[in-house]
């Protein structure tokens, strides 16, 4: 089976900020939940780049750990691109960041379109644990982005 998640975040800062903190593949890690002992195996240059690809190290529960490669795609420069998964923990993943201005910052929209190995058992394991982790990434990550956008306007 072939899963969707929509998530809308807004973020109280400008695009090109917003952009800019996006666009710099390093910034992951921060963006992560400590629990999945997410690592960045690859060398990754400062601003994200057509065909880039990232090889990750990421902790799954009751999976163990993962080596994850994606490979950055579509990139609209401030606006959108899409990360793919190339060899990992899913069957299939593909990930679309887009960006809008809207009157109190910028709002960020993802959509993930993914499916696990397995068949039966992987709608079981996502039905179990994988929704409600990805949830969890997205509530991480929106706390993180109104932590920082709070501190810099402190």
């Amino acid at each position: 089976m072939i899963y969707h998640l929509h998530r809308k975040t807004l973020i109280a800062a400008p695009i090109d900020m917003v952009w800019d903190f996006i666009a710099t593949p390093k910034n992951l890690n921060r963006i992560t939940p400590k629990n999945m002992s997410f690592k960045i195996m690859s060398d990754v240059p400062n601003v994200m780049y057509e065909g880039l690809l990232i090889e990750y190290l990421v902790s799954i529960p009751l999976f163990g750990q993962w080596r994850w490669l994606t490979e950055i795609k579509h990139i609209r420069p401030g606006q959108s691109f899409v990360d793919e998964q190339r060899s990992g923990p899913y069957k299939f993943w593909y990930h679309y960041h887009e960006l809008h201005t809207n009157l109190d910052g910028t709002e960020m929209f993802d959509s993930v379109t993914y499916q696990l190995p397995y068949w039966l058992m992987g709608d079981l394991v996502n039905a179990m644990i994988v929704k409600r982790q990805l949830e969890e990434i997205f509530n991480f990550r929106e706390q993180f982005f109104n932590q920082m956008t709070n501190q810099s306007t402190q």
